[in-house]
């Protein structure tokens, strides 16, 4: 593992901070393992030789239990403390609340939700995502960031679904590495979260996710093993849920033979808050490093009857903690100052202008009968309650934003025309306003939250407190032709009435410039640039269950699933439309390249999505279509570009007992989407 400190890079200096001062360690004299000159692993090693038991123990756990509860709304909150030791020069580490889609502590920059990123296809933009997050935690005084979450939608239903990146593992994958290797650029930390298999919220503290290990190999763990081997995390949480009748904090076959094993990792494993933690033997065998926030099941008792009683060893103990000093000697942390809380000098006006920029490029336009974009100064009428809202995953997830831009007061800002507006609990009130406006947007929104499931994919599921939401719809598409759907959702739900609408639009949550960035989608100032990174379902699914949770599907997962039984949809994965067209052409393959010509057919700018997808050989028993390879560029009206992919061999593998790459040949195609694919040529191994 590329440890910065190893590299010899510098960690990131940010203005107004004292990251430059000289760190709490001491003179190498009297604290050899001071020397940074010696590698992590030695300097830790030399540590723990100067560590009585006691203190060893106390860096095996976290010492603030308030911390979770006040971070909404308290700046000088962390969501986590480990205590430092003066004696030895060892620093105390503050984790920050919040992470996938901002820092909490108090007010912060709340960006889109991460399945908006997912939305986005882009690198980049991940990038961007993952520097504001780092920069805004170091800005108040943390060490490590609780994010990304890297978690698959397995269920479009999940609560937490809008805390990561889609049903997807390749996306997933790339959007996570992107992100904590800007993150960590900015001097702090990352915590890739839930591992491994977290992929609902019912029953979540105790569930038992019973998965083949292929279906964990090649869904669910590659997110994790990019953020590792390719973006050198410095942590992993360790989720709630057991994995095949094993807790996942105290499982050694992936905290040690597939985590440190297989993919080389050398950071850190935290337990997942307060009850993550099941068992203080099996924790300490199987490879949990430390327990958050407190130690309840590393308590300096458990953990001192567990070694008089001979049921862990004091080489256990040596390990566990050595593998935390090791992450902070080679991240930086014992050879600089503590990062002061300084949150005035954030960039709050560049930081409002990224999470705009991600959101629109995430807002992924379903459908567009030529309604959109909206023409300047023609009556509006806004409809909804959720259109007077801000719009956000609950959770601890959950940001809270310094000036929030509803899409209400977003479109009556740009609109520069009559914009009337109605909350929609009187139907024929909503109707009537429609009917008197050009056109009409009707804002509509689920509500996802940590901790529970959806219990259907209807509006009235995930809104309890907007149940007349389809309702709503029919009587403004009934009233008005040219209608809008704006939907703001944290994952994918049921749109019974899109054959009304003139357009639907997906703004996913969209932070706190998710008002703004709507206005400008709308009225045609910037791109609709997402497409979909789950699948829009025509039927309801099932409530989650709990207890022992069989993932029977295997690896049909998401649009795997749907296209490997040529299931009907309403919007496929991958879709979404723009103001131009855009023409696919001229496919070659040679050697491990795909080239495809993308052409702007359009008479306006707009951003295309080339999207490569695989078909294994018949005999490899995989679904249909995987997504290997994707990009994002703009093209102006008439433009043409030249496509490269690159296949690695590990994207034409499956896992077999390894990594292998099956006999026979392979269809490649590329397109819009996973069912828009006019590009098809072979690939014969």
């Amino acid at each position: 593992m590329a440890f910065i400190a190893l590299l010899g890079v510098p960690l990131v200096a940010v203005s107004g901070s004292s990251a430059a001062a000289p760190g709490p360690c001491g003179g190498i004299s009297a604290r050899p393992w001071c020397d940074r000159d010696l590698k992590p692993d030695k300097r830790a090693r030399l540590l723990l030789k100067a560590m009585t038991l006691e203190e060893k123990i106390g860096m095996m756990a976290g010492d603030d239990a308030l911390g979770p509860l006040q971070t909404q709304n308290n700046a000088n909150a962390h969501e986590g403390t480990v205590q430092g030791i003066a004696r030895l020069g060892v620093p105390t580490v503050r984790m920050a609340g919040g992470g996938p889609a901002g820092i909490r502590q108090g007010e912060g920059t709340a960006m889109p939700a991460p399945i908006a990123l997912g939305a986005s296809f882009s690198r980049s933009d991940a990038a961007r995502y993952g520097r504001v997050v780092g920069d805004e935690g170091r800005r108040k005084g943390n060490d490590i960031i609780l994010g990304p979450a890297l978690d698959i939608m397995r269920l479009p239903n999940a609560g937490r679904s809008y805390e990561a990146y889609g049903e997807d593992p390749y996306l997933t994958a790339e959007l996570g590495a992107s992100w904590i290797t800007a993150a960590q650029g900015r001097g702090v930390m990352a915590m890739v979260k839930h591992y491994p298999a977290n992929n609902q919220e019912t029953d979540r503290y105790t569930m038992n996710a019973v998965v083949g290990t292929r279906a964990l190999r090649e869904i669910y763990l590659p997110p994790f093993e990019k953020a590792v081997r390719a973006a050198d995390a410095a942590a992993v949480m360790c989720g709630y849920n057991k994995v095949n009748g094993k807790a996942s904090c105290a499982n050694g076959t992936f905290l040690g033979k597939v985590l440190r094993g297989n993919w080389g990792f050398q950071g850190f494993v935290a337990s997942d808050w307060l009850v993550g933690a099941k068992n203080t033997v099996a924790s300490v065998q199987g490879g949990m490093d430390v327990e958050m926030p407190i130690g309840l099941v590393y308590s300096k008792d458990r953990l001192t009857d567990a070694l008089r009683d001979k049921k862990i060893t004091a080489g256990q103990i040596d390990a566990r903690v050595r593998n935390y000093l090791r992450t902070l000697f080679a991240y930086g942390v014992f050879d600089r100052a503590a990062y002061p809380d300084q949150p005035q000098t954030i960039d709050v006006g560049a930081h409002d202008l990224t999470a705009r920029s991600i959101a629109e490029d995430g807002i992924t336009l379903l459908k567009n009968d030529g309604v959109l974009p909206l023409a300047q100064g023609a009556s509006l009428a806004v409809i909804g309650s959720a259109a007077g809202e801000y719009i956000s995953g609950i959770g601890s997830s959950q940001v809270t934003p310094r000036d929030p831009v509803t899409v209400l007061a977003g479109l009556q800002a740009r609109a520069g025309g009559p914009v009337t507006y109605a909350d929609g609990s009187d139907l024929g009130q909503a109707a009537a306003t429609a009917r008197a406006a050009k056109v009409a947007v009707v804002v509509v929104a689920d509500q996802r939250e940590e901790a529970a499931d959806l219990k259907c994919l209807k509006l009235t599921c995930g809104a309890p407190d907007r149940e007349n939401q389809d309702a709503l719809v029919r009587a403004v598409t009934a009233a008005n032709p040219d209608t809008v759907v704006l939907l703001q959702t944290g994952g994918p739900v049921l749109t019974p009435w899109r054959g009304r609408a003139a357009a639907v639009v997906e703004a996913w949550y969209p932070g706190e410039r998710g008002g703004s960035a709507v206005a400008r989608v709308l009225y045609g100032d910037a791109e609709p640039g997402g497409r979909l990174p789950v699948t829009f379902p025509v039927k309801d699914v099932k409530a989650a269950k709990g207890g022992t949770v069989r993932y029977t599907e295997g690896l049909q997962v998401g649009y795997r699933r749907v296209n490997a039984r040529k299931t009907p949809v309403a919007y496929p994965f991958g879709h979404g439309l723009t103001y131009t067209t855009f023409k696919y052409s001229g496919i070659k393959v040679k050697g491990d390249r795909v080239q495809v010509t993308v052409t702007n057919t359009g008479a306006r700018a707009g951003t295309a999505v080339p999207q490569l997808y695989l078909t294994f050989p018949r005999t490899a028993g995989e679904p249909p279509r995987q997504l290997k390879g994707f990009t994002r560029l703009e093209l102006k009206p008439g433009q043409a570009r030249r496509v490269t992919f690159t296949l690695d061999k590990r994207a034409l593998s499956v896992w077999k007992g390894g990594w292998k790459v099956p006999h026979g040949c392979f269809t490649l195609e590329v397109g819009a989407s996973s069912r828009a694919l006019p590009l098809a040529a072979p690939l014969c191994r």
